[in-house]
């Protein structure tokens, strides 16, 4: 059987996970780079950025 990617499914965020995510996402980074900076899903991120009104930056 396959090893899952993300071994942290779903485990709640910390304050210092929401800090990195703001910081990142104030400096522009995408979502790909947010998420495997965080060691996680980009679904978890974009959902947690979203539900604290986190805006991230759209990388075309």
């Amino acid at each position: 059987m396959a090893k899952d990617k993300f071994e942290r499914h779903k485990q709640p965020w910390t304050g210092e996970e929401a800090g990195q995510l703001k910081t990142l996402a104030s400096k522009g980074h995408g979502l790909k780079q947010i998420a495997k900076a965080l060691n996680r899903s980009e679904e978890s991120t974009k959902d947690f950025a979203k539900k604290n009104k986190i805006a991230i930056a759209k990388k075309r």
